[in-house]
């Protein structure tokens, strides 16, 4: 005899399973409801920020004191509330430009931003953008002595004469990052097709969330086990993991 007491129709099945206290429905429904707010979040931060994903976290310490190993960063398209001293049509400012505009972001002038070293696939790399050079440009007086390492000309940097227009780009990192980008040999300019983003703001240590799930950086859940650890990158950059 068939049972006449239990739900009838999709109405009821659904009301059933949303609010039955049942062990293994309560167990399903609980992982579904998490997953489905995490994937609201997601598109929400995704819709604001145009850029996939929309968070990522930093690896390693090229940034500090500035921006922290685990810090959770927020990134934007550049070209989304562009600033009035963004060079050209970037949607970037630069160092140079953000301090004659007194515009900053984490802590210093001009943009922070994430890009793919001469366009190359894996993880991207997060620093700042220092000034801009043209195609054939000698850039060699537009930069800073101190970060140039000991060259005397153009003719003793690597990239210079620029080998095509981009934005010339350093960790904010004295110690570990105290030469630009193109003079370490990092990345030729970056190309605007090569950024992802900027970064807008961060939250301090919830990237070791990712960081420890990944194995990608340092995890302090495993280092209280282990002991004192060292987390070494290639050049000691900043690279942002998908978050």
């Amino acid at each position: 005899m068939s049972d006449e007491s239990g739900p009838k129709g999709i109405l009821e099945w659904l009301r059933w399973l949303w609010t039955t206290e049942h062990p293994a429905v309560v167990y399903v429904r609980e992982v579904t409801t998490s997953v489905a707010a995490v994937l609201a979040v997601g598109l929400l931060l995704f819709a604001v920020s145009g850029v996939w994903p929309p968070m990522v976290a930093v690896e390693s310490g090229s940034m500090e004191p500035n921006m922290g190993v685990g810090e959770l960063v927020f990134v934007m398209d550049e070209q989304r509330l562009k600033p009035d001293a963004a060079h050209a049509n970037t949607g970037v400012v630069t160092y140079q430009a953000g301090r004659e505009a007194g515009y900053r972001k984490f802590s210093s002038y001009g943009d922070v931003i994430i890009y793919r070293p001469d366009n190359r696939s894996g993880t991207p790399v997060i620093h700042r953008a220092r000034f801009w050079v043209a195609e054939g440009e000698n850039w060699y007086d537009k930069a800073e002595p101190a970060h140039i390492g000991n060259a005397d000309s153009c003719a003793e940097l690597r990239n210079c004469p620029a080998p095509h227009a981009g934005f010339v780009t350093k960790g904010d990192n004295p110690a570990t990052n105290g030469e630009y980008d193109q003079v370490t040999g990092l990345s030729e300019p970056v190309k605007p097709s090569w950024i992802v983003g900027t970064a807008e703001f961060g939250i301090p240590g919830l990237g070791y969330v990712k960081l420890c799930a990944s194995g990608s950086g340092p995890c302090p859940l495993y280092l209280a086990t282990t002991g004192p650890q060292t987390w070494t990158k290639a050049a000691d950059v900043n690279r942002p993991v998908s978050g």
